[in-house]
């Protein structure tokens, strides 16, 4: 039983306002896995005051980025270090899988490494060349630290989606205020500890689990610069209004209902099991998953065949099993979400090929749900449209390569997605057609010096890289009178 009694404000583990704990259940069995307080509005403005104080009067903003590089540095160093701690921790909480939790150690590590290259590369302070030989003054053009920072995070991959924000954010000079869930509380609770020995100075990082109520309030504060936000759609049009009312920055990492796209000269036997892991990480509970499998009507039931032989052959259970691949979801209401939709496939007259809405057999206490495929899926049917967040796949039929684009960019989402072929040239000329943020080919992974974020639904803004680290930085021009000689 891990118990978490004080809150991490400006630095430092604090009495929070209210002592009332939150007991964080497995989503494996529904035990009790530990209990920790919860941040309230009062805590909220506290974090925010003291972000305020180390941004306006502190060093961290008038730090050199050398500096501030190797204290991201030494926290990516003390993360690797606990990364099997990190890994069982999230794996206990969130029900995903060990083995994917495990997997996204070294990608933390990439993710880092990326913003840190893009770091020392970055434009910090540069001399504009006039465009006209004459002119009597020169430009000296610098990115400066945005402010005050609310990254606000969801419960399905915390430990990337929190390092996402708070590296490119701390690199920047930004102050941080991290809004976590409360199911995270223990693994983020661990990232604090983390900061903490870093080296920071006061201030600069908070760290906050809370309810939505409580995240609004932040989110809406007065001394707040810029929200970073992961999370639903839903919840990302509400951050945006509030943000547009007080000309806040803000980027939005938002949903997904991405297409992968079998070509019909594909490896099946590879696309199929690269389904396995584009399709179906961390128990279908992610943004990027790419469930909606796209295949030609020449090779449709070989494809449908190949993945309900897939689906039925990966385990399900404990996510502290190695051998487990698909583990619980996070909540109950999450599951019941997810059953809802199987139900809803079954309703819409979809072909059910394996799965369904029963419960897997010998795992009733926990939040399980038996990985499902559709077949015969209408591009407008609910589950084609909507985020199911589960490990429910559909299959759809497309004509030739237009019908394939058309099905495809057939969303209000456009996040990730996926192409495969034999011919890589192809597969990527294929992939430019699609209008999402991100296209993997034959399943390469995405990468983190790379742009990433989404069309349409799924956000505003990007992450990861040079990019990335210009979304916590405001363009400031000084312009320098310049003699001529005569």
């Amino acid at each position: 039983m891990i118990t978490r009694n004080q809150l991490f404000v400006g630095g430092a583990w604090t009495t929070p306002s209210s002592t009332e704990p939150l007991d964080i259940v497995s989503p494996h069995d529904n035990s009790v896995l530990g209990r920790a307080v919860q941040a309230l509005p009062a805590d909220v403005d506290r974090a925010v005051a003291a972000a305020r104080l180390a941004f306006d009067e502190g060093p961290w903003p008038r730090t050199a980025p050398a500096e501030r590089i190797a204290v991201i540095r030494r926290l990516t160093a003390l993360r690797e270090q606990r990364a099997a701690e990190i890994a069982a921790l999230i794996s206990a909480e969130n029900g995903s899988a060990l083995w994917f939790t495990q997997a996204g150690q070294p990608g933390l590590t990439r993710q880092a490494n990326a913003y840190l290259k893009a770091a020392e590369e970055f434009g910090w302070e540069q001399t504009l060349e006039p465009s006209d030989p004459a002119a009597p003054f020169r430009s000296v053009v610098r990115r400066e630290a945005v402010g005050v920072v609310a990254a606000v995070i969801p419960w399905n991959s915390p430990f990337s989606s929190a390092l996402a924000k708070i590296i490119p954010a701390l690199l920047a000079g930004n102050t941080v205020v991290l809004k976590v869930s409360p199911e995270n509380t223990l693994s983020m609770s661990l990232l604090a500890d983390l900061l903490a020995d870093a080296g920071l100075p006061e201030g600069v990082v908070s760290v906050l689990p809370a309810d939505r109520e409580t995240s609004e309030h932040l989110v809406k504060h007065p001394d707040i610069d810029k929200i970073a936000f992961t999370g639903s759609t839903r919840a990302g049009r509400r951050i945006a209004s509030l943000a547009g009312e007080q000309l806040k920055r803000v980027s939005l990492e938002l949903g997904g209902k991405s297409a992968v796209v079998f070509l019909p000269d594909a490896d099946l036997g590879a696309a199929i099991q690269g389904v396995k892991f584009g399709s179906l990480l961390n128990n279908g509970e992610s943004c990027i998953a790419q469930t909606r499998v796209l295949a030609p009507r020449s090779r449709y039931e070989e494809v449908v065949a190949g993945l309900k032989d897939l689906i039925e052959s990966l385990p399900v259970g404990d996510p502290a099993d190695e051998k487990t691949f698909i583990g619980p979801m996070i909540r109950r209401d999450q599951q019941q979400r997810v059953l809802d939709y199987v139900r809803t496939g079954v309703e819409e007259g979809a072909r059910l090929v394996t799965g369904g809405a029963e419960v897997p057999a010998g795992l009733e206490a926990g939040n399980y749900v038996t990985p499902t495929l559709f077949a015969d899926v209408d591009p407008s049917m609910r589950i084609a449209q909507e985020e199911i967040f589960g490990p429910v796949l559909v299959v759809l039929p497309y004509d030739d390569e237009d019908d394939a684009v058309r099905i495809a960019n057939d969303s209000e989402y456009g996040l990730s997605g996926g192409v495969w072929s034999a011919d890589p040239a192809h597969a990527l000329a294929f992939a430019r057609r699609i209008r999402t943020g991100t296209v993997t080919v034959n399943g390469a992974p995405i990468g983190f010096d790379g742009p990433f974020g989404g069309f349409k639904a799924s956000g505003l803004g990007r992450e990861y890289g040079a990019v990335g680290l210009g979304t916590y930085t405001e363009y400031k021009t000084i312009t320098v009178p310049e003699k001529k000689d005569r």
